[in-house]
């Protein structure tokens, strides 16, 4: 991944992310909090974490989560903090995907939505996420799936013209992903909104068979 571009661009973003991209959150990120239904007692580790949306959503239900947040980018971090600085059981870091400092089966879900077409190393990615995940807790990936012919349109597009942008995977390619990391897919489905966006969504767990 070429953090420096993605960290330098997500930057100059920050101020307006949350309006600009509020559509896609709203629905988005509505649909993973419905598919998590995570209890009040869990930890929960957010990857790309961004403005701290996601976090934000879980704790208006469940104001004593445990969430630690990670993202690359300082300012969207920045952000992130001033929403939840009412919470000392929140925590915002500035880390890469691929090098978290944090022990080994310590989080009950490790998640990370709308940022997996970013990482030049998916597989690197997925064995940190999994290193940090409980033996018996979940790991989620909400991302684009380009089964869907708008988003093979929009992978295209970014791959042309977006310095960023990495890889939008297929359902089958993901599942593949998982699988070469030894993670056991729990669930799994396809969906859309509006006439642009078509997302996938991943349950898996570690399988230490």
């Amino acid at each position: 991944m070429n953090e420096h571009t993605i960290r330098s661009q997500y930057n100059k973003l920050a101020n307006i992310y949350d309006k600009r991209w509020h559509h896609y959150h709203s629905n988005s990120l509505s649909f993973l909090k419905n598919w998590v239904n995570i209890s009040a007692q869990s930890t929960v580790f957010d990857v790309a974490c961004g403005t701290g949306i996601f976090a934000e959503m879980l704790l208006q239900d469940q104001p004593n989560l445990q969430i630690i947040g990670v993202d690359i980018s300082s300012e969207m971090l920045k952000i992130a903090k001033e929403k939840c600085q009412n919470y000392s059981n929140v925590e915002f870091h500035q880390f890469s995907v691929t090098s978290l400092p944090f022990e080994n089966n310590n989080f009950d879900y490790v998640i990370c939505a709308n940022a997996f077409h970013y990482f030049d190393d998916p597989i690197t990615a997925l064995k940190e996420m999994k290193r940090l995940v409980k033996p018996d807790g979940q790991i989620i990936i909400l991302d684009w799936c380009r089964d869907y012919l708008t988003m093979k349109i929009c992978d295209l597009i970014l791959t042309l013209f977006d310095a960023s942008h990495k890889n939008c995977y297929t359902q089958t390619e993901l599942s593949q992903f998982l699988a070469s990391t030894e993670l056991q897919i729990i669930d799994n489905t396809k969906f859309s909104f509006s006439w642009v966006w078509g997302l996938m969504i991943f349950t898996a767990s570690p399988n230490f068979s």
